[in-house]
């Protein structure tokens, strides 16, 4: 995102590339005299493609998407082969970009081409209707993140005690499982400091692809469950996939600075990033869609 520095300058781009259909690929840098022809002051880079919508891919993309699957549109940058669409699991290069979740170019074919991930947003999972369930799905729908929360306790999964949650289930976790079905854009957070629900909701979650397995308890729980999950079959490098006790080391107390910690985790964990200060890192600022 630019924070509005050259927000002007694409839309004048837009309009051409819409009259004469061809794509455009613009580059913003932070050389003095770009900084003030387009608004970037702030300095950094960002790239823009621009292509017209084509509305076979539009239709195409909308029947992948009512199936909760992903794709890709790919677009030549040279113009000559137009625009098209790759459901996920049609191309082999084009899935490896679709699980990073990130726009890039790439050489397909010998050609230059701009691939752009479209799909539904990111799922997180939430077992246990408590107080911080309610406040990580309050804050995880600010991020657009679609909210799932379950618990196999009735009185526990209701609109009046989690109002933000997208969709509420009652069951236990295997079968909330076995309805989910989280996959590569899953994060699965589990709160119900009871083992009846805390092991199968974690083992069923080391199952699927979830980016993000987070569970809540102190160090000496985590610890009594982890061997709880090593009984269970549970390898070592499996075991490591759980975020316990969750969270980063913000200092949080409250539910709603608990789901804070939680979250900015699992999209530390989604960006392959530590989750450290950002005035201590070496890489780019923002990871987001090249």
């Amino acid at each position: 995102m630019s924070g509005g520095c050259v927000e002007h300058e694409v839309y004048e781009e837009a309009k051409d590339v819409l009259a004469t259909g061809r794509p455009k690929l613009l580059t913003y840098g932070i050389s003095d005299d770009q900084a003030w022809n387009v608004g970037l002051p702030c300095g950094g880079e960002i790239d823009v493609f621009l292509a017209p919508l084509d509305d076979s891919i539009v239709g195409r993309a909308r029947e992948v998407f009512a199936r909760g699957e992903r794709g890709a549109v790919l677009t030549s940058l040279d113009g000559a082969d137009g625009s098209s669409f790759v459901a996920e699991g049609e191309r082999d290069e084009v899935d490896e970009l679709i699980r990073a979740r990130r726009n890039t170019i790439m050489e397909l074919e010998g050609k230059r081409s701009f691939v752009e991930i479209l799909g539904p947003p990111p799922r997180l999972l939430v077992f246990g209707g408590l107080d911080t369930a309610e406040s990580l799905c309050a804050a995880a729908k600010l991020i657009g993140w679609r909210t799932i929360v379950a618990d196999a306790r009735a009185r526990f999964a209701t609109r009046d005690r989690v109002p933000s949650a997208d969709e509420l289930v009652v069951g236990w976790p295997e079968d909330v499982l076995a309805q989910v079905r989280p996959d590569h854009d899953t994060a699965v957070v589990v709160l119900t400091h009871d083992d009846r629900f805390d092991v199968p909701a974690l083992l069923g979650a080391l199952a699927t692809d979830a980016f993000y397995i987070a569970a809540l308890g102190s160090r000496r729980n985590q610890e009594r469950r982890r061997k709880l999950l090593s009984e269970a079959g549970v390898g070592e490098d499996e075991l490591e996939r759980i975020a316990g006790p969750a969270g980063l080391d913000i200092g949080a107390e409250s539910p709603a600075e608990t789901a804070v910690s939680i979250l900015a985790e699992a999209l530390a964990r989604r960006a392959g990033r530590a989750g450290g200060s950002l005035r201590e890192s070496s890489g780019r600022i923002h990871v987001g869609n090249e």
